[in-house]
């Protein structure tokens, strides 16, 4: 069975940037006042997998992205593989690992409108 159609991703609920001198290596988190403009990235984080197997997802993940032109870059963020794409990207991203059985969580909010 194809291990991407077990996978969930969760996209982080920050935007981050290029570390100075560090792109394509590491990543910062934009501030919430802060302007991201086309330096903006999205993290997308692996729910269902942990450990090696979880680097090993995400790295058939952005080699699913690459496959499609859209530039991606796994990188260690908080301990865990997150795969980061530019914010202009975001929807082509998801919908490509969508066509691949990859589930993308949402966040819901706790204000209960009823």
């Amino acid at each position: 069975m194809n291990t991407l159609q077990l996978s969930i991703v969760h996209r982080l609920p920050q935007s981050f940037r290029w570390l100075a001198g560090s792109a394509g290596t590491k990543v910062e988190p934009i501030p919430q006042n802060g302007q991201g403009g086309d330096n903006s990235l999205i993290g997308l984080k692996l729910l269902s997998a942990d450990g090696e197997n979880a680097w090993s997802v995400m790295q058939k993940l952005s080699q699913a992205l690459s496959d499609i032109s859209v530039e991606c870059t796994v990188l260690e963020c908080d301990g865990e593989p997150c795969l980061f794409v530019r914010r202009q990207d975001e929807f082509a991203a998801t919908g490509r690992l969508k066509n691949f059985g990859v589930a993308i969580a949402e966040s819901f909010s706790s204000h209960n409108p009823f």
